[in-house]
């Protein structure tokens, strides 16, 4: 099913003057079809998987993928139309077959006959999208492309294949789109921040002295992974960032005494990434890393309390700069302290929350606000907390402590 808000979109598009927009980031087309795009875009070309946004919210979406692909999209024919192309997997539809001879004529049913590309064809995904474009009366059409995506050469190819269409970036307006969540990725997103925090109390557990990063690493992985089991769901991505003493390029480090680990993990629950922190020590924290730690969490509820419809991104910079300052960190100048979460190919999705960003919060809108310090022969600290903004102000995804937790006398 699509997450994209079509009558938005329809907005969005009609402010900027254009007739529609082509996506091609492999998470964009899954957010306007609801369709998995396939293993073809594994090399971040454009083209195999191509999603076909009208600006008119009545319209059909249209969408050129693989023919492995749309194998499991069969059941949205009636609602998007779909044009497949052949990609280097080979596959066929079997039914009565008995013997090799019965195979053959089953390549030759389903029309799958004929050498397959070496990968994928992308002139061959051009043409299709240029039949569908003249099919809607498109062909000469102000188009928008997510072109903070495209390569500079697949564009350059899709500008010769398709020359009639004004071809304009609508980056911004997928950004814009993607910002404000529904329903369901408001649950995905949720889903993944639950895990990743019972992640990090299985690493809470492992945690001893002596333990290595490795370890901690794989006692999260194995908390978070039971937490989806029980959960009925799966997870379709991890990533952590664990850091164990005062060298933070120390990769072999062992926790000893006054150790700080610090844990920035999130998981993936249908593509949607969660992205949270917490800082944990072994025994007693030195009193600097108490005095930091104590600026960071007066830093970190200061943002909590200005995070709310009507305030600026930048606002909420502003806030946690200056309880900083007021700690006495007059050098200290992060370069943002948060930003959206959802199904970006990367952790952190625009907007950020920082200095002297106009871009006002929203109801609908999921953003982590983080406050982290990272001191060469000290250690990391950071708290990072997942907010849905409600009309009336935040409303954490997460349950642990924000203290400074100590695992062990």
């Amino acid at each position: 099913m699509s997450d994209l808000n079509r009558m938005r979109a329809q907005a969005l598009l009609a402010a900027d003057g254009l007739d529609g927009m082509i996506l091609f980031r492999p998470e964009a087309f899954r957010y306007a079809t609801g369709l998995a795009a396939g293993v073809a875009t594994m090399w971040g070309r454009a083209g195999s998987a191509t999603a076909l946004v009208p600006a008119d919210a009545a319209a059909p979406l249209a969408a050129v993928m693989s023919d492995h692909a749309a194998a499991g999209a069969r059941h949205l024919a009636e609602t998007i139309d779909i044009r497949t192309h052949r990609i280097w997997i080979d596959g066929v539809t079997l039914t009565d077959a008995r013997m090799v001879a019965d195979i053959d004529a089953a390549y030759r049913a389903d029309g799958n006959v004929g050498p397959r590309p070496e990968t994928f064809d992308q002139p061959a995904c051009f043409r299709l999208l240029a039949d569908i474009l003249a099919e809607r009366g498109l062909a000469g059409a102000r188009l928008g492309v997510d072109l903070d995506f495209m390569p500079a050469a697949d564009f350059s190819a899709l500008k010769a294949a398709i020359p009639g269409v004004d071809w304009r970036d609508a980056s911004d307006i997928l950004r814009r789109l993607r910002l404000i969540k529904n329903e369901r990725e408001i649950e995905r997103l949720r889903r993944a921040a639950h895990c990743a925090e019972a992640g990090l109390e299985s690493l809470m557990r492992a945690a001893q002295p002596g333990v290595r990063i490795p370890e901690l690493s794989a006692a999260w992985l194995a908390g978070a992974r039971e937490a989806a089991r029980l959960g009925g769901y799966g997870l379709s991505g991890h990533w952590d960032y664990i850091s164990i003493g005062p060298n933070l390029q120390d990769t072999a480090a062992a926790l000893g005494p006054g150790g700080l680990v610090k844990a920035d993990v999130g998981t993936l629950v249908e593509g949607y990434s969660s992205d949270g922190a917490r800082t944990f020590v072994w025994g007693t924290p030195s009193p600097l890393a108490a005095d930091i730690y104590k600026a960071l969490l007066d830093a970190f509820l200061a943002g909590v309390e200005v995070l709310r419809p009507g305030n600026t991104f930048g606002h909420v910079h502003a806030t946690m700069l200056a309880a900083m300052r007021r700690h006495g960190f007059h050098e200290y100048y992060r370069g943002h302290f948060g930003h959206s979460v959802g199904a970006a190919a990367g952790i952190e999705e625009w907007p950020f929350l920082s200095h002297g960003n106009a871009i006002v919060i929203e109801p609908g809108m999921v953003l982590a606000l983080e406050a982290p310090f990272y001191a060469e022969g000290l250690g990391a600290l950071m708290i990072e907390e997942q907010f849905l903004i409600a009309p009336d102000g935040p409303q954490t995804m997460n349950r642990l402590p924000r203290e400074l937790v100590s695992l062990g006398a």
